[in-house]
């Protein structure tokens, strides 16, 4: 079943990995994420994101 909201989605996702397949479908991004122990693209800003480190604690020490 297709994503009814993945054009808004695609519109608001700020992932740049271009091979992902989860790409504005955010329930696939959140589960894949979380079973690595990663936060998805979208909690990161814009320079934080093309670092491709979706660790927890890269998030939290660019918080402090």
């Amino acid at each position: 079943m297709e994503c009814p909201e993945l054009n808004n989605n695609m519109n608001r996702c700020n992932c740049t990995y271009e091979p992902c397949s989860r790409k504005g479908r955010c329930c696939q991004c959140i589960q894949y994420h979380r079973a690595m122990g990663e936060l998805p693209a979208c909690y990161f800003n814009a320079k934080e994101e093309r670092t491709y480190n979706r660790s927890i604690s890269y998030f939290v020490s660019n918080r402090k």
